[in-house]
């Protein structure tokens, strides 16, 4: 019997071990999920949707002064996204403006169509220009896992981003990573960022130095599962205080939402409407 539970613990003690072994490294997780393309942008160029902004702004006591809305249909032609304006505000564009939009789709497809190689690989070098400076992340942050949630019924990783004392940018849009903080959650089957909350910490200068974006200004992403395949956006929303021009303060919400995601046929037409 003592022999028994010698084995028993023994085998518990590296049963135990293993567990600890295959406990995920925070750091590791956010590595290889930036290097596999952590919004699945190659994937998305496979499906078609509606995208809803809404602009909303705030008077100083916090009540609503306007808003205003557009939403386009996102169409792939060429192999690359192409946003055509159906609504303002709610309501479909006038017959007018509406033929003039399905005008812009037409010269825009043949443009496309038309266009040589070396227009193409222009646009894909443009395309990991615009994710260089993402390769910076899992230097410029100290990380730490916190939890195992769900978002869309799988499990993924929660994991807090802090900025790192002392971090110097490379890329020049990467260096305001050092005024804002998240909370990551990545699926843990694909790697994928699937929900993201920041909060900006010290003023983010923009345009030009025109823009000028204050502490505690937040961002809320998130992705949902389509057809049990791939993660696409849900919607975006920025709460944000900012000054134009160092002048006009401006206090606000950005809101996107995404809809209607339909797998796209490449032998599909695009027909007036």
């Amino acid at each position: 019997m003592s022999t028994l539970r010698a084995c028993a613990g023994v085998l518990l003690f590296a049963l135990g071990a293993a567990a600890q072994e295959r406990e995920p490294d925070a750091i590791e997780i956010i590595r290889r999920s930036v290097e596999r393309d952590w919004t699945d942008f190659e994937s998305r160029k496979n499906y078609t949707y509606q995208e809803r902004s809404e602009f909303r702004q705030h008077k100083g006591d916090g009540k609503l002064a306007s808003s205003k809305s557009e939403t386009n249909e996102i169409l792939i032609l060429g192999g690359r996204p192409y946003e055509r304006l159906i609504a303002r505000d709610d309501r479909p564009l006038p017959e007018r403006e509406a033929r003039k939009q399905q005008e812009k789709l037409d010269q825009e497809s043949a443009k496309r169509q038309q266009e040589s190689a070396g227009a193409r690989t222009r646009y894909e070098r443009e395309r990991q220009e615009q994710r260089a400076f993402i390769r910076e992340i899992p230097d410029a942050f100290t990380f730490r896992l916190v939890e195992i949630s769900t978002v869309s019924d799988q499990p993924a990783w929660v994991i807090e981003a802090q900025p790192k004392a002392g971090y110097r940018a490379i890329h020049t849009r990467a260096k305001d990573f050092a005024k804002v903080r998240a909370k990551i959650w990545i699926e843990q089957a694909t790697y994928h960022w699937v929900k993201v909350e920041g909060e900006v910490l010290d003023t983010i200068w923009s345009n030009f130095g025109l823009l000028r974006i204050e502490r505690g200004s937040t961002l809320h992403f998130e992705q949902t599962r389509v057809n049990d395949e791939i993660w696409l956006p849900s919607g975006i929303l920025v709460r944000f205080e900012a000054r134009l021009a160092l002048v006009k303060k401006l206090r606000g919400e950005f809101d996107i939402r995404y809809s209607n995601y339909q797998k796209f046929q490449s032998d599909s037409k695009i027909l007036d409407q």
